[in-house]
């Protein structure tokens, strides 16, 4: 989802995660390399490019919020195509946001309240289900 709905905890942990894919897909660091979400970076033709418009987008948020982000740490640089997300895909991480915020975040909950959520710029939302590559619970 675009970064302005994440929380601050959010915001942190996406920027990590996206540097530690970037290490995983420039073959900098072997860990991780299972994770299901790198499948979406992985099937593009340039993924460290998309992984770095990804962390860009992570970036800019973070500055809009006087947040110091090490804008130098990203590898990638774009054009890239945009990547496919599923409706359904989109709405299940919106719900484990949402989720998350009620729970460390009521003060940011107020900001998600009636809002559809809308994607990073650099997906494309298509109607489809949640990702094959998503662990559910029970619950979900």
């Amino acid at each position: 989802m675009h970064p302005h709905y994440l929380d601050r905890q959010a915001l942190v942990a996406c920027w990590r995660e996206g540097l530690l894919a970037q290490a995983v897909i420039g073959k900098t660091s072997g860990g991780y390399h299972r994770h299901p979400q790198l499948e979406r970076f992985r099937e593009c033709a340039r993924p460290l490019d998309a992984l770095g418009v990804f962390l860009t987008g992570v970036v800019e948020e973070a500055d809009a919020r006087g947040y110091s982000f090490a804008r130098e740490k990203i590898l990638g640089s774009g054009p890239v195509d945009p990547i496919a997300l599923t409706d359904g895909q989109l709405r299940h991480e919106w719900d484990h946001l949402v989720a998350k915020v009620a729970a460390r975040s009521p003060e940011w909950l107020v900001r998600l309240d009636a809002v559809v959520p809308v994607a990073h710029p650099m997906f494309t939302v298509v109607a489809g289900p949640i990702a094959s590559w998503e662990r559910l619970t029970d619950a979900r």
